[in-house]
């Protein structure tokens, strides 16, 4: 894939926890989705997913990081010590997802996808 999930940081911390994903090329992040889910009594990862995040569209480079915090905030970006660039994306969410050792980060790519409003 051309993003992958690198760590989950400070996880349990409310304020201050959040998902580091490396991009690996060119790409736009609006393509990709990070859900929490657990794993089966079998050590296989569990299809129950929990949250859903779907990444907003921004094209991002080889190189970059992307970070999802947990917590609400304003979609920005930084250069960072590998002279590339941070991108910081907001969850919204008002409790701590990553809080125990048997979660799982999944992080989707979608190419195509097909909606219907509820009437």
């Amino acid at each position: 894939m051309k993003i992958n999930v690198s760590s989950i940081n400070n996880r349990g911390t409310y304020e201050k926890e959040y998902v580091s994903l490396s991009v690996t090329a060119d790409c736009d992040a609006g393509r990709f989705l990070l859900a929490d889910t657990t794993y089966n009594d079998d050590g296989t990862v569990s299809s129950k997913l929990r949250h859903l995040f779907w990444l907003p569209d921004q094209k991002v480079k080889a190189g970059d990081f992307i970070w999802i915090h947990t917590k609400a905030g304003t979609v920005s970006t930084n250069a960072n010590k590998a002279k590339t660039t941070t991108h910081h994306f907001y969850w919204g969410l008002k409790v701590s997802v990553w809080n125990d050792e048997g979660d799982c980060a999944i992080l989707l790519h979608s190419d195509e996808w097909e909606f219907k409003r509820v009437a």
